[in-house]
């Protein structure tokens, strides 16, 4: 007289709830993708408490007077790009410190971001403590 067991495990599974959620979170990241504005330039802004883990491989200064430092080198701003570009060459990942005076007009520090973005660095703007 043979036994038979009285529940015995489906092994398989229905996948349709697990392709529901999928599609959710396409459509979410589809949506929230849209909403970012592309143009915006990607700085990392430090906070004047905290220090940074990696240390900037170059720092561009501008003074009040529209002069443009790669270190403290003097650039003219037609060069800033190829002296830039030079010095950084072959760096994994390069980050630039930005150092501008508090009377720097914003046009100046929008030119090295360009730069910076234009080349896939990353631009750290530098605050006092």
């Amino acid at each position: 007289m043979a036994i038979r067991r009285g529940s015995k495990v489906d092994k398989s599974y229905s996948a349709a709830s697990m392709t529901d959620l999928m599609f959710l979170l396409l459509i979410f990241m589809l949506i929230a993708t849209t909403l970012i504005n592309p143009n915006a330039l990607k700085l990392l802004l430090p906070q004047s408490a905290n220090q940074i883990k990696e240390k900037p491989y170059t720092t561009v200064s501008i003074t009040p007077d529209h002069q443009f430092y790669v270190e403290t080198t003097p650039v003219a701003a037609a060069e800033l790009e190829s002296v830039l570009r030079s010095r950084l060459e072959g760096v994994e990942k390069p980050i630039i410190s930005l150092h501008c005076d508090e009377s720097t007009v914003m046009k100046d520090a929008v030119f090295v971001m360009d730069i910076a973005k234009n080349n896939n660095y990353t631009c750290i703007l530098a605050t006092r403590p």
